[in-house]
């Protein structure tokens, strides 16, 4: 069962549709709210944060905001793919699916609201007159690392988390680590030289880097950063890969 490429695209399919289904059944908003919630983060943080770095960071709203849609994306995808297996435990028990495709599905479901955000960014750059330019189409490069990235810690957080329940509470406390040693909010100047070259370590933040590079400053990302964003992210695709492989059949056992 779903071993033709046909099939599993069917299943992918009505795995990302249950997913909204499920998400908005009972919301009053509904989808509104994938527009509004990046939107009111993003006014909240501008409002406590741009009076601080008023004079360090031109445009703050749109600073924040190509940060936090690339965190934000990360963050999501890779807890959605973690809970994937323990979340569909009840179909796994019952029939055969491939397990993966339930990680693939959280990953394109928070791709749909990555666009949405995506949206609002785009609004945004207009409502404070910040210009386009043809050098943004040079952010699709950095993002798509960063999917690479997202799929090989997807699977291995998947795999983690089958076996061991607490890696989600784990992973929270990371996240939260992750978006202050990003830059989401503040200029990297303001950290010391010695801690700087500490971020430069972080992928995820080599990612927004090169994201903002193309879309606020218009220059071509860092050639060595995308270089080592991509390393980092086939590394770490090739590893989630054949840990997923390893285990995908006992996975199962585990629920």
């Amino acid at each position: 069962m779903f071993e033709t490429w046909d099939e599993k695209w069917f299943l992918l399919k009505q795995l990302v549709k249950r997913d909204f289904t499920t998400k908005y059944k009972e919301s009053f908003l509904g989808i509104i709210w994938s527009f509004l919630n990046p939107l009111l983060i993003m006014i909240i943080f501008t409002v406590i944060f741009s009076v601080l770095f008023r004079r360090e960071i031109r445009n703050f709203p749109v600073y924040f905001l190509t940060a936090r849609i690339i965190y934000q994306f990360f963050v999501d995808a890779t807890g959605g793919a973690m809970r994937s297996i323990r979340a569909n435990r009840s179909i796994l028990t019952k029939i055969f699916v491939p397990r993966y495709m339930f990680a693939i599905s959280s990953i394109c479901y928070e791709f749909i609201n990555f666009l949405i955000s995506l949206i609002i960014l785009f609004g945004v750059m207009i409502v404070t007159g910040e210009h386009f330019h043809l050098m943004m189409f040079a952010s699709i490069i950095p993002f798509i690392f960063l999917i690479i990235m997202i799929f090989g810690v997807g699977l291995i957080l998947a795999v983690l988390n089958t076996y061991f329940s607490d890696i989600g509470h784990f992973y929270s406390i990371f996240a939260l680590i992750l978006m202050y040693a990003s830059a989401l909010f503040y200029p990297i100047e303001i950290v010391p030289a010695n801690v700087q070259a500490i971020f430069t370590l972080n992928p995820l933040y080599i990612a927004i880097s090169c994201f903002r590079d193309a879309i606020m400053y218009h220059v071509f990302p860092d050639i060595l950063s995308l270089m080592y964003l991509a390393v980092f992210s086939v590394m770490l695709f090739g590893v989630g890969f054949l840990l997923f492989r390893i285990h995908e059949k006992k996975l199962v056992l585990q629920l």
